[in-house]
């Protein structure tokens, strides 16, 4: 279930898998909050999905608590029983057209008919533009309705969530709205206003959104007997990470190249049988112990005659680990770069083909990329030491301004507007490739008019004969 081949497995954004034993009322006065826990539980997930607002460069929220509404059939009182362990805080932007894995655990067996969303303090990261000077990264605290530090949404799911204690792993898909959430003056300006505003519905782990795009983890430990290895996540949680025969290693890596000093990307579904990991695609962006990730907002290219030549970069850091070397979650930052890096197109195993498309001259502003290099306690950007360079899928929100009618076939023109517009100011051509998947209405090239709004999720990349920029598309997603 690979998604390069499956993306109908995919819907964007990021899994939080299920639960722990928080207290929290569910605004009923016959709801029971301090039940025991039921002996009997069973594997469950949330999956996290984003609407993007294209001038947003992040949304970090506290998830205070998320639970599932449960009633005793007997005594017809109800429990609110939480789907996350601890309080992560997350940022629902920086998934842009992916989706990972947060949390993996057991809730209580029995059927959820409501659900309700906890959110604690909250920060949202936009792009400002001035009339002169460059462009800069404000931050500004979210006020949630009343002034409230808290905000809590209730959901009546249409389908409820049944989690049994011997079957498959079952769970939500939460769609939050970023566009319908955060509130705007009437020339656009993002006041700091915001009514989340969320879509929640009960999924199968063999429907569409249980594949797991993107988790990015360091590993703990491997096991090749039992051809297997365990990471932890961002929010420090443990997974337990299955591979096989057809699980494809990037840069053709295997099992035996981890070490406790590697950091991957891994894509894969749910097991059927437990709340593990099946590998489809393991990609090593780090074999030393730090990487971070984001996009690149300026490129300095060097004057050296050397071959390969060195590069100076600056690099949005959407994420980050450890998150004590050198860089900052949120900022701009300036990484020198040696020229000496070993370059990669993430799910692109193609190698050759790769170094012709991605290298130290063909990086651009807007392109989302890993570094990963030795976590030497650097004291700043400067100081970072990077090894591998790694251009990943972003999501890219724009105008259709030429369509099929007007250009080769396969492609169309599109203008990129918000953040990435800025990094982006010229006109880009998207293609439309044999797994590229059409969203949310769209079914192909006929449905990208002139004026349509569209976010294209793919590879940003500059034609090395043409020098022109270009998108692979992997998804292509209709927006309002």
């Amino acid at each position: 279930m690979d998604y390069r081949t499956h993306g109908k497995h995919l819907p964007i954004a990021f899994v939080l898998l299920a639960a722990a034993l928080l207290a929290a009322g569910c605004g009923s006065s016959n709801t029971v909050t301090n039940n025991p826990t039921p002996a009997a539980t069973g594997s469950s997930f949330v999956v996290g999905t984003d609407a993007p607002m294209a001038s947003v460069t992040s949304f970090n929220v506290q998830i205070t608590n998320i639970c599932g509404v449960t009633t005793d059939p007997t005594t017809s009182l109800s429990e609110c029983v939480p789907f996350i362990s601890g309080t992560p805080t997350v940022d629902f932007a920086r998934f842009n057209g992916l989706q990972t894995l947060l949390d993996m655990n057991d809730v209580a067996a029995g059927t959820y008919s409501q659900i309700q969303i906890t959110l604690g303090a909250a920060t949202i990261g936009y792009l400002n533009v001035p009339a002169s000077g460059a462009p800069t990264i404000e931050t500004e605290a979210a006020t949630y309705p009343s002034s409230a530090s808290t905000y809590t949404y209730t959901a009546n799911l249409a389908t409820p969530l049944v989690v049994t204690a011997t079957g498959a792993p079952v769970g939500l898909r939460m769609d939050f709205d970023l566009h319908k959430s955060i509130g705007v003056d009437g020339s656009g300006n993002i006041t700091g206003a915001v009514t989340p505003t969320f879509a929640i519905s009960a999924v199968k782990n063999t429907d569409t959104g249980a594949y797991i795009d993107t988790l990015e983890a360091a590993v703990v430990s491997v096991n090749t007997t039992a051809q297997s290895f365990v990471v932890q996540g961002p929010h420090g949680r443990q997974f337990t990470v299955n591979v096989s025969g057809t699980t494809e290693w990037e840069n053709s890596e295997s099992l035996a190249s981890l070490t406790t000093s590697s950091i991957v990307e891994v894509s894969g579904a749910l097991d059927k049988a437990d709340a593990t990991l099946d590998a489809d695609d393991v990609a090593i962006i780090s074999q030393n112990g730090f990487y971070a990730s984001g996009q690149i907002t300026y490129v300095i290219p060097s004057q050296s005659q050397v071959a390969p030549p060195p590069a100076t970069v600056d690099l949005y850091v959407r994420a980050l680990l450890p998150t004590t070397t050198g860089l900052t979650l949120g900022e701009i930052a300036t990484v020198d770069l040696s020229g000496n890096e070993n370059y990669f197109i993430a799910h692109m195993h193609d190698q050759l083909l790769a170094k012709f498309l991605f290298n130290s001259t063909l990086l651009v502003p807007g392109q989302d990329i890993a570094i990963g290099g030795p976590a030497s306690g650097a004291a700043s950007a400067s100081g970072v030491t990077t090894k591998r360079v790694v251009l990943r899928h972003w999501g890219f929100n724009g105008t259709v301004v030429a369509d099929v009618a007007n250009q080769p076939s396969g492609t169309f023109q599109m203008q990129i507007n918000g953040f990435a517009g800025v990094l982006v100011p010229q006109t880009v051509t998207v293609y439309d490739l044999t797994n590229t998947v059409w969203r949310d209405g769209l079914t192909g090239l006929s449905g990208a008019t002139v004026g349509t709004n569209v976010r294209v999720v793919g590879l940003l990349l500059k034609d090395p004969t043409s020098g022109q920029t270009v998108l692979l598309a992997h998804y292509i997603d209709a927006l309002e």
